[in-house]
């Protein structure tokens, strides 16, 4: 029997609850049977203070090398300060698209029971590229930039990931009504790509109508492509579907390297009391073991997950219950523990 490969991730823990989930994660990781071999480095303030920069040269060596990352959240400073260290690092690798699967957990109450989202971001483009400058005093210019090549190669990755995993719809989301030159560059690109999927129903939605469709009755969509800024906006809508960003997973997904990431913040505010809920990070985990190839890991944990919220024994305070984060990832490596059908 061949050895069972290393995997070797570049783990970032993050700041204010970051550290707590990432070990929790890092725990239930290390049970399930995969062999991993994990660098750790830190990054925003607290690499600054370390080390003068944001970003280590040894953290990107680090990615550059492994070509996978497990991210804990980094706080962002708002109106000033750093840049954001989640796009710093995917303009940096190339992670073009972001994605972001929304499905209920078993045992939560939702108004909307059921909902099965793909949430296609463009990652790398549009009003992120950081662009910004002072005209005059008062007067700040702000560019948006969209190319063809950024927008054809997320609809190709949209559209292939539809194809292999059987998702009938795709609705492009725009706003060319008004930016013509842009969004409508956007939009020709995927309608392009469009035509080399006919099996896949392609549409296309303006992004405010979007919005009020989604709330209204999000079971009319499948799968939405969208950039940047837009998706950033729908993605953290969405997430309302099924309990907030605490609960869904992202992935940051680049020709080269892949960074899996919680994406909600580092809430300050309850760190280092061990009341976090290391879901969010558990289930983009999962994102990260399909990646790898380690199939029969990923659905064992994903089914562990689903049976600690289905029983609801043990869950975090801000999903109805009254465990810490060390007891729910205890719950989760129990039922990983006692799980035969794997």
């Amino acid at each position: 029997m061949a050895e069972k490969k290393t995997h070797k991730v570049t783990l970032i823990p993050g700041d204010g609850i970051g550290p707590e989930v990432t070990q929790a994660v890092v725990r239930i990781l290390e049970a399930t049977g995969v062999k991993w071999e994990w660098e750790r480095f830190a990054a925003g303030a607290e690499a600054f203070e370390i080390f003068g920069e944001y970003i280590p040269a040894d953290l990107s060596d680090s990615i550059t090398r492994n070509k996978v990352a497990l991210k804990g959240p980094v706080t962002t400073p708002i109106g000033g300060g750093f840049k954001s260290i989640n796009v710093t690092l995917r303009k940096q690798f190339d992670l073009f698209a972001n994605f972001r699967p929304i499905k209920n957990l078993p045992g939560l109450d939702s108004k909307w029971p059921g909902v099965d989202l793909i949430i296609v971001r463009e990652n790398t483009e549009g009003e992120y590229v950081g662009l910004e400058h002072e005209v005059v005093p008062g007067v700040v210019e702000s560019i948006k930039v969209i190319t063809e090549k950024g927008s054809t190669r997320i609809a190709k990755f949209a559209f292939e990931y539809a194809r292999k995993h059987g998702r009938k719809k795709i609705h492009s989301i725009h706003k060319a009504n008004i930016m013509k030159l842009s969004d409508g560059l956007f939009l020709r690109c995927a309608r392009k790509v469009s035509e080399g999927f006919p099996e896949i129903f392609y549409g296309e939605h303006i992004i405010d109508n979007t919005c009020m469709q989604l709330v209204m009755n999000p079971y009319q969509y499948d799968t939405l492509l969208l950039e940047n800024l837009y998706g950033d906006i729908v993605s953290d809508l969405c997430a309302a579907f099924v309990g907030g960003l605490g609960l869904v997973p992202g992935a940051n997904l680049g020709a080269e390297c892949a960074i899996f990431e919680a994406v909600h913040g580092s809430a300050p505010d309850i760190a280092g009391k061990d009341l976090a809920n290391p879901t969010a990070l558990l289930q983009s985990a999962i994102l990260m073991l399909h990646h790898l190839d380690e199939t029969e890991a990923a659905n064992k944990l994903q089914k562990a997950l689903e049976t600690v919220y289905a029983e609801r024994k043990c869950l975090t305070r801000d999903v109805g219950g009254t465990c810490g984060t060390t007891q729910f990832a205890d719950a989760v490596l129990a039922a990983m523990e006692t799980d035969t059908s794997l």
